[in-house]
């Protein structure tokens, strides 16, 4: 269904009869009016209905009938909070707009409630030894720690599907029979699984030199050791639109240097910044890969996903990032586990 919604605008300059022959011609049942990119109004065959009683013609401006208020989702807005403003609104479609106000998108509410399935192919990485959390990762990998009831990979997996995701790799290396036997070949969970098992340890990226066929589709890979809200169904769609070789989650971090920090010039002073705070972007551990990267990942050797994307760089192909700012966990730490769980029944519910 990507940019089918395309097929549903009209400019401002349409009459009435033209948003008809659009609506009809659409199975989405809206008509969007946009102009310059902006969405300047929606009309549906309600709006269009009223206006014609209220003595509307046919040749007239959809202006005048258009709702030129509707109620849109931020682009990058989670599908249970789009379901449930929908739902408590009676709203059968909502437009998406950037965070320029541009229109980029249409969530329709009987696709996220079925959500239309993906060939694409996830790569979940749950080989690391999980050190920080000792003891507690020495018989249990990490992924399979309890959160809300449930392993943190289930809940990864569970995300995933909910976008109409079913193929899945997952790396597996320590403790993996805690894993294999708890997911099978995934079909409990209506999905595909099979799993890359590494017999030393790889890095971050180099597990994908262990699939046994390379996708045709861009495919996700993710830690498993993240709890995380992203639509992963818009994180796809923005690789596409940016055409990017490859794309990665980026995070916003600040730190508060706990100090006042002088500024000098030679042995002058020329400024004292009370506790500044500075502000970083840091990787996310998801990311988008075309298929032809996976030809920079070297055989069976440990790399990083951040090296990966140096050398995607020096290839001289387009990169992208994709800020996040839903919710995000990276659980490396017992402190992480603990927020994880305080936090579940808030995001996860």
């Amino acid at each position: 269904m990507i940019n089918k919604w395309k097929t549903c605008c009209i400019s401002p300059a349409a009459t009435i009869e033209e948003a008809i022959h659009r609506i009809d011609e659409s199975s989405l049942q809206i008509a969007l009016v946009v102009e310059d990119h902006r969405l300047i109004g929606t009309l549906t065959d309600g709006d269009i209905r009223r206006a014609l009683l209220e003595g509307s013609r046919l040749k007239d401006s959809v202006v005048p009938a258009m709702n030129p208020h509707p109620a849109t989702a931020d682009f990058g807005s989670d599908r249970e909070s789009v379901i449930a403003r929908m739902r408590h609104g009676q709203i059968r479609q909502m437009p998406i707009l950037n965070a320029a106000g541009e229109l980029v998108g249409m969530e329709i509410l009987d696709e996220l409630l079925a959500p239309e399935a993906r060939e694409n192919t996830v790569v979940l990485m749950a080989g690391g030894l999980g050190e920080r959390l000792t003891p507690l990762t020495e018989q249990c990998p990490k992924p399979m720690l309890q959160v809300g009831g449930r392993p943190i990979l289930e809940t990864i997996l569970l995300n995933f599907t909910d976008y109409g995701f079913k193929r899945f790799y997952i790396s597996v290396n320590h403790k993996a029979d805690v894993i294999t036997q708890h997911f099978g070949d995934g079909s409990s969970w209506g999905a595909h699984i099979e799993y890359i098992r590494e017999d030393k340890r790889l890095g971050t990226a180099g597990a994908l030199s262990l699939l046994p066929v390379k996708p045709d589709l861009p495919l996700i890979v993710m830690n498993a050791d993240i709890l995380t809200k992203v639509n992963f169904s818009h994180f796809l769609e923005y690789h596409s639109v940016q055409k990017a070789k490859a794309t990665m989650c980026i995070r916003a971090y600040e730190h508060q240097v706990p100090y006042g920090v002088v500024k000098l010039n030679g042995r002058q002073i020329v400024e004292i910044q009370e506790k500044p705070t500075q502000k970083f972007f840091v990787n996310a551990g998801i990311y988008v890969l075309d298929p032809d990267v996976l030809n920079l990942v070297p055989k069976d050797e440990y790399i990083d996903m951040t090296s990966l994307f140096e050398r995607t760089v020096k290839e001289n192909w387009t990169t992208a990032v994709f800020p996040l700012r839903e919710y995000w966990l990276d659980i490396g730490r017992h402190s992480d586990l603990d927020t994880a769980r305080s936090d579940f029944e808030v995001n996860f519910k």
